[in-house]
């Protein structure tokens, strides 16, 4: 399946979260949301990025935007990713990669070698009407969130 475009309707999902609650797309309407994918818990890339999230949620907070990572890593996974690295918003558990496959981003790719099928470093920006607003189809995630940031700010 190919990404979602800006103007998409992003599509619903029920997940399980960090904290052991369910959250729902649908039940997070009337706020923007960062949905942001990655390959695994506690990998070099993957903890590059989450911490920068970590480190500027105040910043999203700020301007309304709630962040969740999504990748397909169970829940006890995602606690013990988030406690080693103090992660200050929730991380969501697809195990069985409907919902990154529904959003675009479950990909095949060569690491060290070998094929391995992951999801891929996309975020999308959803408005509070269920609308992608932006895509970020390539991500570096040495400076994602100030990225995104920056985006917010000159959109304001």
């Amino acid at each position: 399946m190919s990404l979602l475009a800006p103007g998409d309707t992003a599509p619903d999902f029920s997940l399980s979260a960090t904290d052991g609650s369910e959250v729902t797309l649908s039940g997070l309407r009337g706020q923007r949301v960062l949905l942001y994918f990655y390959p695994r818990d506690d990998t070099p890339g993957c903890t590059i990025e989450a911490c920068g999230f970590r480190d500027n949620l105040a910043e999203f907070t700020a301007r309304g935007v709630s962040v969740y990572g999504i990748n397909d890593d169970d829940v006890d996974s995602h606690q013990r990713f988030t406690a080693k690295y103090e992660l200050n918003f929730p991380l969501l558990a697809d195990p069985g990669h409907g919902v990154i496959e529904a959003y675009g981003a479950w990909v095949e790719k060569q690491v060290r070698g070998r094929s391995i099928t992951c999801a891929d470093r996309v975020s999308y920006l959803i408005g509070p009407d269920g609308e992608v607003e932006h895509v970020w189809p390539a991500v570096d995630p040495n400076d994602h969130a100030d990225e995104i940031v920056a985006l917010l700010d000159a959109s304001a």
